[in-house]
């Protein structure tokens, strides 16, 4: 059975569950399953990258490639 299949199939037993309890604990499960392997795929960054990025920052700052905290909160309070 593909995956495509089996998750059709998931589905509309999922539907046809009427305990609040029982969604609660699968939402419970996938919100933490989803959180592992999120946390699996982080890795951290190598010196050399975390220098390269102080570079880029600074170099942004000389030539100006930057904004304000304040302008950026009021930029952002537009988007809404």
């Amino acid at each position: 059975m593909d995956l495509q299949t089996r998750k059709l199939q998931f589905i509309q037993e999922f539907l046809r569950i009427n305990s609040e309890e029982i969604i609660n604990k699968l939402d419970m499960f996938m919100h933490d399953e989803r959180k592992k392997i999120h946390e699996q795929e982080l890795k951290p960054m190598s010196l050399d990258q975390f220098n390269e990025m102080i570079n880029r920052s600074e170099d942004d700052f000389v030539n100006d490639r930057v904004i304000e905290a304040k302008d950026l909160k009021d930029e952002i309070v537009k988007w809404k």
